[in-house]
């Protein structure tokens, strides 16, 4: 998994898991909760200093380890540069264009 993606999963966890440590501080008298808005600011600070320096490690990688979303779903292999993607006749809201028929066929008619 890209280093980026991970960071990127954890900010939640570890902005609760601050609110759960600040909250223990407080209910043992040791902090107020005046200090968790400047410990929340650095904590996503660092998280995105982290997020920058992954994205900049990681240079050309692709985000996705199998490639991109779109006609082939996420798992599927990257379609080659080369080659067109290929469509679904007529699956959108614009009908496809007519088909021509190739040299050889009388077009459907015998």
């Amino acid at each position: 998994m890209n280093r980026y993606i991970l960071i990127r999963r954890l900010t939640g966890p570890c902005v609760l898991l601050l609110l759960g440590v600040v909250a223990l501080l407080h209910q043992a008298d040791l902090v107020s909760w005046n200090i968790f808005v400047p410990l929340l600011l650095i904590l996503i600070g660092v998280l995105k200093l982290a997020q920058r320096a992954a994205l900049a490690a990681a240079g050309d990688e692709p985000m996705m380890p199998g490639g991109y979303p779109g006609a082939y779903g996420y798992g599927a292999a990257p379609v080659p540069p080369s080659q067109p993607i290929p469509q679904p006749a007529g699956s959108s809201i614009v009908p496809a264009p007519p088909q021509t028929p190739g040299p050889g066929s009388q077009g459907g008619q015998s």
